[in-house]
């Protein structure tokens, strides 16, 4: 859950080691009637997230310590809340990788105060009505997406950081098709876009935990997690 701040406000991360931007960032929030919680280094606003679980994070892609991209992935081990990146003009990969590590969208500086606050706002409205359908059952399968905790015939079980990770994205999707690049970009980065000898056996672990027949021993195969053949993977709901 998210901390309000003086008078109620809801609060807002702000990371950047330029004075003249915090300084910018602040009076823009504060206008907009957001209290900013400021940051000058990546493990600072780490530190800061964990204590005051803000409702969300305006993160620069250039600190001193881990750079923008690092702390993107490293709140999301953790936290739901929406992550916006602020970055220069030309910094297209970083962007992209910015996105790939968990952020949720990225402003360009010079930013004008609408836009960012309309981009902030817009994300928080989604992860507000992501929320509110934060628990899906489908069969005896319960995932809980805020708390990540994943329960078979009531019974908890232990997933790994990152086939719960995989699990909520297939869930969150479910239905649809994600492809082998869709999954490996998302959940490792682009480095990762091509590895599908590694996404298998995270899938084939996954399976075996949850899935009533992961093997199709009995002769039914797996119930939630789908294969679509040489392309991707679909939760069937």
């Amino acid at each position: 859950m998210t901390a309000a701040g003086r008078g109620g406000r809801e609060q807002i991360l702000v990371c950047d080691d330029e004075p003249q931007i915090l300084r910018a960032l602040r009076v823009i929030l504060r206008d907009a009637g957001y209290e900013a919680l400021p940051a000058n280094t990546g493990e600072e606003a780490l530190d800061i997230a964990a204590v005051s679980h803000p409702s969300a994070a305006i993160i620069d892609l250039v600190l001193p310590d881990i750079d923008g991209i690092e702390l993107c992935r490293r709140l999301r081990e953790w936290t739901q809340m929406p992550l916006i990146v602020l970055s220069a003009v030309g910094e297209e990969d970083a962007k992209v990788r910015a996105l790939a590590a968990g952020a949720d969208d990225y402003v360009t500086k010079p930013f004008g105060p609408r836009e960012l606050i309309a981009r902030l706002e817009a994300n928080l409205r989604r992860t507000g009505a992501e929320q509110e359908e934060a628990v899906v059952a489908t069969g005896d399968l319960t995932v809980d997406l805020g708390a990540r905790v994943v329960t078979l015939r009531g019974q908890e079980v232990h997933l790994t950081p990152i086939e719960f990770d995989l699990l909520r994205l297939l869930v969150r999707n479910r239905g649809r098709l994600m492809t082998h690049r869709d999954l490996l970009v998302a959940i490792w980065g682009n480095g990762y876009a091509d590895d599908t000898q590694v996404l298998r056996a995270h899938i084939a672990n996954l399976r075996r935990k949850i899935e009533p027949d992961p093997g199709g021993a009995g002769g039914t195969g797996p119930r939630y997690i789908r294969t679509d053949p040489g392309v991707g993977y679909r939760f069937a709901a």
